[in-house]
Protein backbone atom coordinates (compact mmCIF):
# COMPACT_ATOMS: atom_id res chain seq x y z
CA UNK A 1 0.00 0.00 0.00
CA UNK A 2 1.30 3.46 -0.98
CA UNK A 3 1.80 6.44 1.60
CA UNK A 4 -0.79 8.28 0.41
CA UNK A 5 -3.52 5.38 1.09
CA UNK A 6 -2.35 4.66 4.22
CA UNK A 7 -2.78 7.79 5.16
CA UNK A 8 -6.01 8.27 3.84
CA UNK A 9 -6.85 4.84 5.56
CA UNK A 10 -5.50 6.14 8.72
CA UNK A 11 -7.79 9.38 8.18
CA UNK A 12 -10.81 7.69 7.97
CA UNK A 13 -10.42 5.27 11.10
CA UNK A 14 -9.98 8.46 12.74
CA UNK A 15 -12.24 9.95 11.89
CA UNK A 16 -15.57 10.79 14.50
CA UNK A 17 -18.18 7.95 14.01
CA UNK A 18 -21.24 8.37 12.05
CA UNK A 19 -24.17 10.15 13.21
CA UNK A 20 -27.48 10.55 12.08
CA UNK A 21 -30.94 11.67 12.96
CA UNK A 22 -35.07 11.14 11.29
CA UNK A 23 -37.76 12.54 11.07
CA UNK A 24 -41.45 13.72 9.21
CA UNK A 25 -43.49 16.31 8.63
CA UNK A 26 -46.61 16.52 7.99
CA UNK A 27 -47.47 18.40 4.51
CA UNK A 28 -51.18 17.36 3.71
CA UNK A 29 -52.90 20.37 2.34
CA UNK A 30 -56.17 21.79 3.24
CA UNK A 31 -58.98 20.02 1.60
CA UNK A 32 -60.37 22.03 -1.52
CA UNK A 33 -56.87 21.93 -2.56
CA UNK A 34 -56.02 21.55 -6.32
CA UNK A 35 -55.36 17.95 -6.62
CA UNK A 36 -52.20 18.21 -9.65
CA UNK A 37 -51.41 15.19 -12.03
CA UNK A 38 -54.19 15.14 -15.16
CA UNK A 39 -54.74 17.49 -17.44
CA UNK A 40 -57.47 19.11 -15.59
CA UNK A 41 -56.84 19.55 -11.99
CA UNK A 42 -59.78 19.47 -8.89
CA UNK A 43 -60.51 20.54 -5.52
CA UNK A 44 -59.41 17.92 -2.94
CA UNK A 45 -62.50 16.25 -1.34
CA UNK A 46 -61.00 13.62 0.72
CA UNK A 47 -58.01 12.88 2.36
CA UNK A 48 -56.87 9.03 2.04
CA UNK A 49 -53.65 9.49 3.76
CA UNK A 50 -51.47 11.88 4.74
CA UNK A 51 -48.96 13.65 2.71
CA UNK A 52 -44.87 13.40 4.30
CA UNK A 53 -41.40 15.11 3.83
CA UNK A 54 -39.90 12.46 5.52
CA UNK A 55 -36.10 13.80 6.63
CA UNK A 56 -32.88 12.43 7.35
CA UNK A 57 -29.75 14.02 8.24
CA UNK A 58 -26.01 12.72 8.55
CA UNK A 59 -22.94 13.97 10.34
CA UNK A 60 -19.80 12.62 9.74
CA UNK A 61 -17.80 15.20 12.29
CA UNK A 62 -16.98 17.60 9.69
CA UNK A 63 -19.92 17.58 7.12
CA UNK A 64 -24.02 17.68 7.74
CA UNK A 65 -25.74 16.16 4.69
CA UNK A 66 -29.99 16.29 4.54
CA UNK A 67 -32.10 13.96 2.79
CA UNK A 68 -35.73 14.85 1.88
CA UNK A 69 -38.47 13.48 0.14
CA UNK A 70 -41.73 14.95 -0.32
CA UNK A 71 -45.11 13.41 -1.33
CA UNK A 72 -45.46 15.71 -4.34
CA UNK A 73 -46.22 15.22 -7.59
CA UNK A 74 -43.28 17.93 -7.71
CA UNK A 75 -41.58 21.45 -6.16
CA UNK A 76 -41.00 24.47 -8.05
CA UNK A 77 -36.98 25.22 -8.16
CA UNK A 78 -38.27 28.41 -5.62
CA UNK A 79 -39.78 26.37 -2.97
CA UNK A 80 -36.44 24.80 -2.88
CA UNK A 81 -34.59 27.62 -2.41
CA UNK A 82 -36.87 28.80 0.38
CA UNK A 83 -36.58 25.65 1.98
CA UNK A 84 -32.88 25.03 2.17
CA UNK A 85 -32.56 29.00 3.11
CA UNK A 86 -34.90 28.23 6.28
CA UNK A 87 -32.84 25.15 6.98
CA UNK A 88 -29.23 26.49 6.77
CA UNK A 89 -30.52 29.62 8.91
CA UNK A 90 -31.95 27.11 11.76
CA UNK A 91 -29.20 24.54 11.65
CA UNK A 92 -26.29 25.43 9.44
CA UNK A 93 -26.57 23.13 7.44
CA UNK A 94 -25.05 24.81 3.68
CA UNK A 95 -27.60 24.69 1.00
CA UNK A 96 -25.88 22.65 -1.32
CA UNK A 97 -25.57 19.85 1.34
CA UNK A 98 -29.33 19.37 1.60
CA UNK A 99 -31.35 17.32 -1.10
CA UNK A 100 -35.22 17.55 -2.04
CA UNK A 101 -37.20 15.55 -4.04
CA UNK A 102 -40.76 15.01 -4.91
CA UNK A 103 -42.21 11.42 -5.30
CA UNK A 104 -44.35 12.33 -8.25
CA UNK A 105 -47.48 11.05 -6.70
CA UNK A 106 -50.20 12.13 -8.87
CA UNK A 107 -53.38 12.66 -5.68
CA UNK A 108 -51.35 15.66 -4.00
CA UNK A 109 -51.36 19.47 -3.96
CA UNK A 110 -49.63 21.56 -6.36
CA UNK A 111 -45.99 23.09 -5.14
CA UNK A 112 -45.56 23.90 -8.51
CA UNK A 113 -47.08 27.14 -8.80
CA UNK A 114 -48.62 29.21 -11.56
CA UNK A 115 -45.84 29.12 -14.21
CA UNK A 116 -43.33 25.98 -14.29
CA UNK A 117 -41.73 27.63 -16.90
CA UNK A 118 -40.10 30.47 -14.90
CA UNK A 119 -37.10 30.15 -13.03
CA UNK A 120 -37.99 32.38 -10.28
CA UNK A 121 -41.16 32.67 -8.55
CA UNK A 122 -42.83 34.23 -5.58
CA UNK A 123 -44.52 31.63 -3.67
CA UNK A 124 -47.75 30.71 -2.99
CA UNK A 125 -49.42 30.02 0.93
CA UNK A 126 -49.10 25.89 0.31
CA UNK A 127 -45.22 26.50 -1.54
CA UNK A 128 -44.75 28.78 1.71
CA UNK A 129 -46.03 26.12 3.59
CA UNK A 130 -44.43 22.76 2.27
CA UNK A 131 -41.02 24.94 2.60
CA UNK A 132 -41.48 25.90 6.24
CA UNK A 133 -42.44 21.99 7.15
CA UNK A 134 -39.13 20.70 5.30
CA UNK A 135 -37.06 23.05 6.94
CA UNK A 136 -39.20 21.65 10.76
CA UNK A 137 -38.53 18.11 9.80
CA UNK A 138 -34.74 18.35 8.98
CA UNK A 139 -34.69 20.83 12.26
CA UNK A 140 -36.25 17.54 14.08
CA UNK A 141 -34.09 15.00 12.33
CA UNK A 142 -30.83 17.47 13.82
CA UNK A 143 -32.72 17.41 17.28
CA UNK A 144 -32.13 13.30 16.89
CA UNK A 145 -28.57 12.69 16.17
CA UNK A 146 -27.17 10.14 17.41
CA UNK A 147 -23.94 7.41 16.75
CA UNK A 148 -24.86 5.30 13.78
CA UNK A 149 -24.20 2.87 11.54
CA UNK A 150 -24.43 2.92 7.44
CA UNK A 151 -25.19 0.16 5.29
CA UNK A 152 -25.79 0.49 1.62
CA UNK A 153 -27.45 -2.24 -0.56
CA UNK A 154 -30.02 -3.36 -3.52
CA UNK A 155 -32.31 -5.45 -4.99
CA UNK A 156 -34.46 -6.10 -7.82
CA UNK A 157 -38.16 -5.66 -8.59
CA UNK A 158 -38.37 -6.37 -11.99
CA UNK A 159 -42.33 -7.83 -12.00
CA UNK A 160 -43.45 -4.40 -11.35
CA UNK A 161 -41.80 -1.91 -13.90
CA UNK A 162 -43.08 -1.80 -17.28
CA UNK A 163 -41.24 0.43 -19.97
CA UNK A 164 -44.44 2.50 -21.55
CA UNK A 165 -43.10 3.99 -24.28
CA UNK A 166 -43.86 1.46 -27.36
CA UNK A 167 -42.77 1.68 -30.98
CA UNK A 168 -46.21 0.91 -32.78
CA UNK A 169 -47.01 -0.36 -36.64
CA UNK A 170 -47.54 2.47 -39.15
CA UNK A 171 -50.81 3.59 -39.50
CA UNK A 172 -52.31 2.86 -35.52
CA UNK A 173 -51.07 5.80 -33.59
CA UNK A 174 -53.77 8.44 -33.70
CA UNK A 175 -52.58 12.35 -34.41
CA UNK A 176 -50.67 13.80 -31.25
CA UNK A 177 -52.28 17.38 -29.86
CA UNK A 178 -50.36 19.03 -32.70
CA UNK A 179 -51.68 17.04 -35.77
CA UNK A 180 -48.54 15.05 -35.61
CA UNK A 181 -48.39 11.19 -36.52
CA UNK A 182 -45.86 9.71 -33.71
CA UNK A 183 -43.46 6.44 -34.13
CA UNK A 184 -44.21 6.08 -30.59
CA UNK A 185 -46.86 5.89 -28.29
CA UNK A 186 -46.91 6.38 -24.50
CA UNK A 187 -49.40 4.05 -22.88
CA UNK A 188 -50.93 2.41 -25.79
CA UNK A 189 -54.02 -0.53 -25.89
CA UNK A 190 -53.60 -3.51 -23.34
CA UNK A 191 -52.99 -6.40 -25.69
CA UNK A 192 -52.89 -4.57 -29.11
CA UNK A 193 -51.61 -6.85 -32.18
CA UNK A 194 -50.21 -2.75 -33.39
CA UNK A 195 -47.61 -3.05 -30.24
CA UNK A 196 -44.31 -3.99 -32.09
CA UNK A 197 -41.42 -3.23 -29.03
CA UNK A 198 -40.81 -1.22 -25.78
CA UNK A 199 -38.00 1.52 -27.40
CA UNK A 200 -36.24 1.50 -23.89
CA UNK A 201 -35.01 -0.31 -21.05
CA UNK A 202 -36.20 -0.74 -17.61
CA UNK A 203 -34.10 -0.44 -14.25
CA UNK A 204 -35.49 -3.01 -11.76
CA UNK A 205 -32.91 -2.24 -9.03
CA UNK A 206 -34.26 -0.66 -5.96
CA UNK A 207 -31.03 1.23 -3.91
CA UNK A 208 -31.40 1.10 -0.08
CA UNK A 209 -29.33 3.45 2.02
CA UNK A 210 -29.99 1.87 5.56
CA UNK A 211 -28.94 3.79 8.92
CA UNK A 212 -29.23 2.40 12.59
CA UNK A 213 -27.95 2.84 16.10
CA UNK A 214 -24.80 0.68 17.11
CA UNK A 215 -27.05 -1.60 19.00
CA UNK A 216 -29.05 -2.49 16.25
CA UNK A 217 -31.70 -0.57 16.28
CA UNK A 218 -32.92 1.02 13.00
CA UNK A 219 -33.07 4.75 12.48
CA UNK A 220 -34.16 5.23 8.66
CA UNK A 221 -33.97 3.41 5.57
CA UNK A 222 -33.96 5.55 2.59
CA UNK A 223 -34.82 4.12 -1.02
CA UNK A 224 -35.21 4.89 -4.23
CA UNK A 225 -36.84 2.94 -7.60
CA UNK A 226 -37.59 3.79 -11.08
CA UNK A 227 -41.22 3.26 -10.71
CA UNK A 228 -44.36 6.16 -11.71
CA UNK A 229 -46.65 6.63 -9.40
CA UNK A 230 -48.85 3.65 -9.47
CA UNK A 231 -52.49 5.37 -9.20
CA UNK A 232 -55.98 4.05 -8.90
CA UNK A 233 -57.21 6.30 -5.52
CA UNK A 234 -60.65 7.34 -4.73
CA UNK A 235 -62.16 10.19 -6.36
CA UNK A 236 -61.02 13.54 -5.27
CA UNK A 237 -58.94 11.90 -2.89
CA UNK A 238 -55.39 13.43 -1.70
CA UNK A 239 -52.60 10.09 -1.27
CA UNK A 240 -49.37 9.39 -1.16
CA UNK A 241 -49.52 6.89 -3.75
CA UNK A 242 -47.41 4.02 -3.22
CA UNK A 243 -44.59 5.32 -2.24
CA UNK A 244 -46.30 6.19 1.46
CA UNK A 245 -47.91 2.63 1.58
CA UNK A 246 -44.37 1.54 1.38
CA UNK A 247 -43.07 3.54 4.04
CA UNK A 248 -46.12 2.45 6.31
CA UNK A 249 -45.24 -1.14 5.28
CA UNK A 250 -41.44 -1.17 5.79
CA UNK A 251 -42.05 0.15 8.72
CA UNK A 252 -44.84 -3.07 9.79
CA UNK A 253 -42.42 -5.83 8.48
CA UNK A 254 -39.51 -4.08 10.70
CA UNK A 255 -41.56 -4.17 14.12
CA UNK A 256 -40.91 -0.61 13.87
CA UNK A 257 -44.25 1.37 14.42
CA UNK A 258 -43.99 2.18 17.80
CA UNK A 259 -40.40 2.85 18.25
CA UNK A 260 -39.37 6.12 20.27
CA UNK A 261 -37.60 8.25 18.31
CA UNK A 262 -39.52 7.02 15.26
CA UNK A 263 -37.57 5.17 12.44
CA UNK A 264 -38.10 7.02 9.13
CA UNK A 265 -38.76 4.50 6.04
CA UNK A 266 -38.46 7.15 2.92
CA UNK A 267 -38.93 6.33 -0.86
CA UNK A 268 -37.43 8.45 -3.74
CA UNK A 269 -38.38 8.49 -7.42
CA UNK A 270 -35.37 7.29 -9.36
CA UNK A 271 -35.55 7.26 -13.06
CA UNK A 272 -39.20 6.39 -14.27
CA UNK A 273 -39.82 8.77 -16.79
CA UNK A 274 -40.17 6.32 -19.72
CA UNK A 275 -41.52 3.32 -16.82
CA UNK A 276 -45.10 2.30 -15.47
CA UNK A 277 -46.77 -0.70 -13.63
CA UNK A 278 -48.75 -1.59 -16.66
CA UNK A 279 -47.44 -4.51 -18.69
CA UNK A 280 -48.70 -3.42 -22.68
CA UNK A 281 -48.87 -6.93 -23.66
CA UNK A 282 -51.15 -8.60 -21.43
CA UNK A 283 -54.83 -7.60 -20.22
CA UNK A 284 -55.16 -5.72 -16.97
CA UNK A 285 -58.15 -6.65 -14.63
CA UNK A 286 -59.88 -3.26 -13.04
CA UNK A 287 -58.98 -3.24 -9.33
CA UNK A 288 -61.08 -1.58 -6.51
CA UNK A 289 -59.16 1.85 -5.45
CA UNK A 290 -55.98 1.44 -3.90
CA UNK A 291 -55.70 -2.18 -4.22
CA UNK A 292 -53.30 -2.00 -7.01
CA UNK A 293 -50.64 0.76 -5.26
CA UNK A 294 -51.14 -1.51 -2.20
CA UNK A 295 -49.38 -4.92 -3.96
CA UNK A 296 -46.76 -2.46 -5.55
CA UNK A 297 -45.75 -1.50 -1.85
CA UNK A 298 -46.05 -4.99 -0.18
CA UNK A 299 -43.86 -6.40 -2.98
CA UNK A 300 -41.00 -3.64 -2.93
CA UNK A 301 -41.48 -3.07 1.13
CA UNK A 302 -41.12 -7.12 1.28
CA UNK A 303 -38.12 -7.37 -1.13
CA UNK A 304 -36.83 -4.28 0.65
CA UNK A 305 -36.46 -6.02 3.54
CA UNK A 306 -35.41 -9.27 2.83
CA UNK A 307 -32.16 -7.75 2.36
CA UNK A 308 -31.48 -5.52 5.19
CA UNK A 309 -30.24 -8.48 6.87
CA UNK A 310 -27.69 -8.90 4.70
CA UNK A 311 -25.93 -5.86 4.30
CA UNK A 312 -22.61 -4.63 5.40
CA UNK A 313 -22.41 -1.97 8.41
CA UNK A 314 -19.72 0.66 8.47
CA UNK A 315 -19.38 3.30 11.70
CA UNK A 316 -17.86 6.01 9.35
CA UNK A 317 -18.69 7.16 6.12
CA UNK A 318 -17.58 10.45 4.24
CA UNK A 319 -19.68 13.12 3.39
CA UNK A 320 -19.57 15.33 0.67
CA UNK A 321 -21.68 17.33 -2.33
CA UNK A 322 -22.04 19.29 -4.99
CA UNK A 323 -24.63 21.43 -6.29
CA UNK A 324 -24.59 23.48 -9.45
CA UNK A 325 -26.99 25.55 -11.41
CA UNK A 326 -26.60 24.51 -15.13
CA UNK A 327 -27.99 26.71 -17.58
CA UNK A 328 -29.98 24.98 -20.38
CA UNK A 329 -32.09 26.55 -23.06
CA UNK A 330 -35.56 25.93 -23.19
CA UNK A 331 -37.35 23.81 -25.70
CA UNK A 332 -37.78 26.31 -28.68
CA UNK A 333 -41.41 26.88 -29.71
CA UNK A 334 -41.99 26.75 -33.53
CA UNK A 335 -43.74 29.72 -34.94
CA UNK A 336 -46.46 27.69 -36.33
CA UNK A 337 -46.98 26.14 -33.12
CA UNK A 338 -47.84 29.64 -32.04
CA UNK A 339 -50.49 29.75 -34.62
CA UNK A 340 -51.92 26.92 -33.74
CA UNK A 341 -52.48 27.73 -29.95
CA UNK A 342 -53.99 30.69 -31.03
CA UNK A 343 -56.28 28.33 -33.30
CA UNK A 344 -57.37 26.19 -30.46
CA UNK A 345 -57.60 29.18 -28.16
CA UNK A 346 -60.33 30.79 -30.69
CA UNK A 347 -61.79 27.18 -31.52
CA UNK A 348 -62.31 25.84 -27.78
CA UNK A 349 -65.80 27.15 -26.14
CA UNK A 350 -65.35 28.57 -22.79
CA UNK A 351 -67.50 27.59 -20.38
CA UNK A 352 -68.21 29.70 -16.68
CA UNK A 353 -68.04 26.57 -14.41
CA UNK A 354 -65.61 23.47 -14.26
CA UNK A 355 -61.77 22.33 -14.32
CA UNK A 356 -60.00 24.88 -15.84
CA UNK A 357 -57.14 22.82 -17.90
CA UNK A 358 -53.30 23.44 -17.04
CA UNK A 359 -51.85 26.17 -18.31
CA UNK A 360 -55.38 27.29 -19.76
CA UNK A 361 -57.48 30.32 -18.69
CA UNK A 362 -60.91 29.08 -18.52
CA UNK A 363 -62.91 25.48 -18.40
CA UNK A 364 -63.36 24.06 -21.61
CA UNK A 365 -65.99 20.72 -22.84
CA UNK A 366 -63.89 17.18 -22.59
CA UNK A 367 -62.42 17.02 -26.10
CA UNK A 368 -60.89 20.50 -26.18
CA UNK A 369 -58.99 19.64 -22.68
CA UNK A 370 -56.06 18.33 -23.55
CA UNK A 371 -55.90 20.74 -26.78
CA UNK A 372 -56.82 24.16 -25.04
CA UNK A 373 -54.07 22.95 -22.05
CA UNK A 374 -51.11 22.33 -24.72
CA UNK A 375 -52.21 25.90 -26.22
CA UNK A 376 -51.66 27.58 -23.23
CA UNK A 377 -48.56 26.06 -21.88
CA UNK A 378 -46.88 25.93 -25.17
CA UNK A 379 -47.29 30.02 -24.89
CA UNK A 380 -46.14 30.01 -21.77
CA UNK A 381 -43.06 27.83 -22.49
CA UNK A 382 -42.53 30.49 -25.85
CA UNK A 383 -42.14 33.47 -23.44
CA UNK A 384 -40.05 31.90 -20.95
CA UNK A 385 -37.04 33.80 -20.29
CA UNK A 386 -33.67 31.69 -20.91
CA UNK A 387 -31.68 29.75 -20.28
CA UNK A 388 -33.27 27.43 -17.48
CA UNK A 389 -31.42 27.30 -14.39
CA UNK A 390 -31.55 23.80 -13.98
CA UNK A 391 -30.46 22.53 -10.35
CA UNK A 392 -28.36 19.49 -10.38
CA UNK A 393 -26.43 17.51 -7.42
CA UNK A 394 -24.54 14.82 -6.50
CA UNK A 395 -24.36 13.54 -2.45
CA UNK A 396 -21.41 11.26 -1.69
CA UNK A 397 -21.73 8.98 1.44
CA UNK A 398 -19.18 6.42 1.60
CA UNK A 399 -19.34 5.01 -1.03
CA UNK A 400 -22.50 5.82 -2.40
CA UNK A 401 -23.03 8.56 -4.97
CA UNK A 402 -26.34 10.30 -5.40
CA UNK A 403 -27.16 12.06 -8.55
CA UNK A 404 -29.99 14.51 -9.46
CA UNK A 405 -32.44 15.78 -11.99
CA UNK A 406 -35.37 18.30 -11.57
CA UNK A 407 -37.35 16.14 -14.40
CA UNK A 408 -38.80 12.94 -15.44
CA UNK A 409 -35.72 11.37 -15.97
CA UNK A 410 -35.98 8.11 -18.49
CA UNK A 411 -34.72 5.05 -17.02
CA UNK A 412 -31.61 4.62 -19.38
CA UNK A 413 -30.30 7.56 -17.74
CA UNK A 414 -30.23 6.54 -14.38
CA UNK A 415 -28.38 3.28 -15.81
CA UNK A 416 -26.08 5.47 -17.36
CA UNK A 417 -25.27 7.09 -14.36
CA UNK A 418 -24.92 3.83 -11.94
CA UNK A 419 -22.47 2.56 -14.85
CA UNK A 420 -20.12 4.83 -15.55
CA UNK A 421 -19.67 7.07 -12.09
CA UNK A 422 -16.24 6.76 -10.41
CA UNK A 423 -18.30 5.50 -7.00
CA UNK A 424 -19.21 2.06 -6.24
CA UNK A 425 -23.07 2.60 -5.64
CA UNK A 426 -24.59 5.24 -7.55
CA UNK A 427 -28.36 5.92 -8.29
CA UNK A 428 -30.26 8.93 -9.78
CA UNK A 429 -33.27 10.38 -7.81
CA UNK A 430 -35.05 12.71 -9.91
CA UNK A 431 -37.89 15.85 -9.57
CA UNK A 432 -34.91 16.99 -7.10
CA UNK A 433 -34.95 20.92 -6.35
CA UNK A 434 -37.47 21.40 -9.34
CA UNK A 435 -39.80 20.69 -11.95
CA UNK A 436 -38.63 21.15 -15.62
CA UNK A 437 -40.85 18.57 -17.23
CA UNK A 438 -39.37 14.94 -19.11
CA UNK A 439 -35.83 14.94 -20.29
CA UNK A 440 -35.64 12.34 -22.97
CA UNK A 441 -32.21 10.97 -24.50
CA UNK A 442 -31.52 12.86 -27.57
CA UNK A 443 -32.81 9.74 -30.19
CA UNK A 444 -36.11 9.60 -28.81
CA UNK A 445 -37.18 13.02 -30.41
CA UNK A 446 -37.41 10.77 -33.47
CA UNK A 447 -39.35 8.66 -31.99
CA UNK A 448 -41.78 11.57 -30.41
CA UNK A 449 -45.03 10.44 -27.97
CA UNK A 450 -45.91 12.21 -25.18
CA UNK A 451 -42.71 12.42 -23.12
CA UNK A 452 -41.48 14.63 -25.97
CA UNK A 453 -44.13 16.64 -26.93
CA UNK A 454 -43.04 20.73 -26.52
CA UNK A 455 -44.64 21.75 -22.97
CA UNK A 456 -44.38 18.34 -22.06
CA UNK A 457 -40.73 18.21 -22.71
CA UNK A 458 -39.38 22.06 -21.79
CA UNK A 459 -35.72 21.98 -22.44
CA UNK A 460 -33.71 21.67 -25.42
CA UNK A 461 -32.91 18.10 -26.90
CA UNK A 462 -29.20 17.99 -26.17
CA UNK A 463 -30.32 18.38 -22.38
CA UNK A 464 -30.11 14.84 -21.44
CA UNK A 465 -26.73 14.61 -22.41
CA UNK A 466 -25.69 17.72 -21.12
CA UNK A 467 -27.20 17.33 -17.15
CA UNK A 468 -25.47 13.49 -17.54
CA UNK A 469 -22.24 15.04 -18.23
CA UNK A 470 -22.97 17.14 -15.22
CA UNK A 471 -23.14 14.30 -12.65
CA UNK A 472 -20.59 12.43 -13.31
CA UNK A 473 -18.26 15.25 -13.47
CA UNK A 474 -19.52 16.07 -9.81
CA UNK A 475 -19.00 12.63 -8.75
CA UNK A 476 -15.67 12.59 -10.14
CA UNK A 477 -14.90 15.33 -8.17
CA UNK A 478 -15.76 13.61 -5.05
CA UNK A 479 -14.33 10.00 -6.20
CA UNK A 480 -11.54 8.77 -3.74
CA UNK A 481 -8.32 9.12 -5.23
CA UNK A 482 -6.98 5.13 -4.73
Amino acid sequence: MSTICVLLALAVTGAPPLQAGAATSNITPDLGTIIVGGFAPYPAQHVHDELYARCLVLDDGTTKIALVVCDLLGLHRSVSIEARRLIQEATGIPPQNVLISATHTHSAGTALGKNRYANEQELDDYQRFVARRIADGVRRAMNLLRPAQIAFGSVDVPEQVHNRRWLMREGSVSPNPFGKIDRAQMNPPVASPNLIEPVGPVDPGVSILAVREPDGRLIAVYCAYSLHYVGGSGPAHISADYFGMFCEILTRLLGQEHQDPPFVAMLANGTSGDLNNIDRRKPRPSRPPYQRMREVAEDVAGKVHSVLDDMTWQDRAPLDARFREAEIAWRPVEPELIEWAADVEERAPRLETGNIPVGARWATTPEFVRPLSYAGRVQLLARAEGPALVPLQVVRIGDVAIGTTPCETFAETGLAFKERSPLRHSFVVSLAHGYIGYLPPMRHFELGGYETWPATNSLEPQAEKKILDHLLDMAAEMAPSN
